[in-house]
């Protein structure tokens, strides 16, 4: 694959950041006021975008609807004058045959936790023993089932200390399987973000929905047995990163990214960055004329950024050559919710879960074109918070770079659907971004 710092179209210039910024700043970009415009064919564009990506529903990397979205993605680049490239990896998957938890008359049912390991067909019979989140146990856990009793928070990863002591401290002292209860605002299970090259432990793993767990935790302080069962059928198969190149042979690359995959729907988590993604690629096209362009989506992000990864060290320009980095990445505008009082209904307000992280030189900017767009109004420099692939892109050396993440009420959660977003607030957060993006680029 060739690298877009070594292309065909002649030799490319070192970029650093102080003499980018410079350079820009002789030759803008584009106006604020262009950039700043939003016609209402724009954000029916969003509309359309959304819909679209909501519209292929499950996105587990290399999954059909991964696969159909990576699609659909491919042929608007295209369609917008990038030439398209494909890098293929390889990534778990598994279906379940059956996944429940059974003591006596109640059952309720489990997420396996990839990279799964399965139980035998008549499953697990064990004493069932409640795991603090210190890891601390009721009892012995010497081939017992630990039944890991999360505190309540938004659960995002397997890495986060709070998830990965007590697991790891329940397979230490001899548990025969782990089943983690995910205590969060939804009372869903929460998919967790995992290794995809090799499971993190050698037994079964699985998660259960607090709304469904109160009936465990009874028959663990009872002293009682319960049956794990998670059978099915996996292996790996082929998942791909799309990247769109625009090579004017300027050597300077302006490169934007957002994953695509997800464990469910991710309409909230994912919608609005893969919309607003495709929103700034259409317009770079046109405006950012003194640049070349790379426009990269991920698969494999639910895989600890398994696909990121696979793309920094194989395809992204490098980090001399590359003028800026932008990442869209979860909860670009997911709607917030009322749920105390008369059931929960969702509301025109956005999800403030939301963080904003610029290099520190862009701060006032920021601050600026994101100030009333709730938790972006509130910028963190790259250097004090950076979150998800963001990480993975400035630990690699590039700079300037500019991104999003959070973890909105339904991330990872099988409800996260189109009445977790809305086009509004989408279509309000891609303008500020391409606002902050003109301004950057122009070196104000």
């Amino acid at each position: 694959m060739t690298d877009p710092a070594h292309s065909p179209a002649g030799p490319k210039t070192s970029t650093t950041r102080r003499r980018f910024l410079s350079a820009a700043a002789a030759a803008p970009l584009v106006t604020v006021k262009a950039a700043a415009s939003e016609s209402d064919d724009e954000t029916g564009a969003i509309a359309e975008d959304l819909r679209q990506y909501i519209g292929f529903g499950v996105k587990q990397s290399g999954g059909a609807g991964d696969e159909a979205c990576g699609a659909w993605l491919d042929a608007e680049l295209t369609r917008a004058g990038f030439e398209t490239e494909r890098q293929y990896f390889s990534a778990p998957w598994f279906e379940p045959a059956q996944a429940d938890i059974a003591v006596g008359e109640a059952r309720a049912s489990l997420w396996p936790q990839p990279i799964v390991q399965t139980t035998p067909a008549k499953g697990i019979e064990a004493p069932i023993v409640r795991v603090d989140a210190s890891g601390l146990a009721s009892t012995s856990l010497d081939g017992a089932i630990a039944l890991v009793d999360l505190p309540f928070g938004r659960w995002s990863s397997m890495f986060w200390d709070a998830v990965r002591i007590p697991v790891e401290a329940a397979f230490e002292a001899g548990a025969a399987a782990c089943v983690i209860v995910t205590n969060g605002p939804s009372g869903k299970v929460i998919a967790l973000n995992t290794d995809g090259r090799r499971p993190l432990y050698g037994k079964p793993l699985a998660l259960l929905a607090p709304e469904d767990a109160e009936p465990f935790f009874a028959a663990a302080m009872a002293g009682e047995k319960a049956t794990l069962t998670v059978t099915g059928n996996g292996g790996r198969r082929q998942a791909f990163n799309l990247v769109g190149r625009l090579d004017r042979g300027r050597g300077r690359w302006l490169v934007v990214s957002t994953p695509r995959s997800g464990w469910f729907t991710c309409a909230g988590e994912r919608g609005g960055g893969v919309a607003a993604w495709l929103h700034i690629a259409r317009w770079a096209s046109r405006a950012a004329r003194d640049y070349d362009l790379a426009f990269v989506c991920n698969s494999g992000h639910e895989y600890q950024y398994l696909g990121a990864e696979e793309l920094l060290h194989n395809v992204a320009p490098s980090p001399e050559n590359t003028a800026f980095w932008l990442h869209l990445g979860a909860n670009l505008a997911s709607r917030d919710w009322h749920d105390a009082v008369g059931g929960r209904k969702p509301l025109p307000g956005t999800d403030s879960q939301r963080y904003l992280v610029v290099s520190r030189e862009l701060l006032s900017i920021a601050q600026s074109e994101f100030a009333g767009l709730a938790g972006l109004e509130a910028p963190y420099a790259s250097d004090v918070l950076s979150a998800g692939e963001l990480t993975n892109v400035i630990e690699a050396g590039y700079g300037p770079v500019a991104g999003i993440f959070g973890v909105h009420r339904f991330h990872h959660v099988e409800d996260d659907d189109e009445r977790c977003v809305s086009v509004e607030a989408v279509a309000e957060t891609t303008a500020a971004f391409r606002r902050l993006l003109a301004n950057a680029l122009a070196g104000l």
